[in-house]
């Protein structure tokens, strides 16, 4: 269809130069409308060129959990022009992709396991080793928490009121949310 308009265009200013009209002031017009047109589409194509990458390299699939665009949610839908994500508190993005793919993609079910980085805070008069060993042992008595490999705890930083504990256990991604929370 595109090239039986453009085809229609140029017999148009043919027959038209060939009653004595002059074609240049119509060759300049039909110019800048298709100047017009092309930046007009320009997000569009963008989006869709976005759109196919995606649809190719696929560095995320339908029910992933990505960050990506500033959005962190669950891969709904894939278009040609967006993607729709669910957000943890329920709301529905619909990111344009070249927004998602002009950005660093954080696939966070690509892999089986995933390490959750949690902090935890204790007064400075607490024993640092009893305080260690006590977070070691309520993330060794869960049973979604991997033991392989082994769950990371450590001071991490001294704060203005309370020393402050990295503790880094692995888990499957199934049970990321659930491990985070409880």
């Amino acid at each position: 269809k595109l090239l039986l308009a453009i085809g229609m265009v140029f017999v148009i200013i043919a027959a038209l130069q060939r009653l004595g009209i002059p074609s240049a002031s119509m060759v300049a017009a039909v110019g800048a409308a298709g100047l017009a047109v092309g930046l007009s589409l320009q997000g569009a194509l963008s989006n869709f060129a976005a759109g196919v990458l995606i649809i190719v390299f696929r560095p995320f699939k339908v029910g992933d959990l990505i960050d990506a665009g500033g959005v962190f949610g669950t891969v709904r839908e894939i278009e040609l022009f967006s993607t729709k994500l669910i957000t943890p508190d329920n709301k529905t993005a619909i990111m344009p992709n070249s927004h998602l793919t002009s950005d660093k993609i954080i696939n966070l079910t690509e892999t089986e396991n995933i390490r959750l980085d949690m902090v935890f805070g204790c007064a400075y008069g607490d024993d640092n080793d009893k305080v260690k060993a006590e977070l070691e042992k309520i993330l060794a008595a869960d049973s979604r928490v991997l033991q392989d490999p082994a769950p990371f705890v450590g001071i991490i930083e001294h704060g203005e009121s309370s020393i402050n504990y990295a503790v880094r256990p692995w888990v499957s991604v199934d049970h990321y949310w659930d491990v985070h929370f409880d």
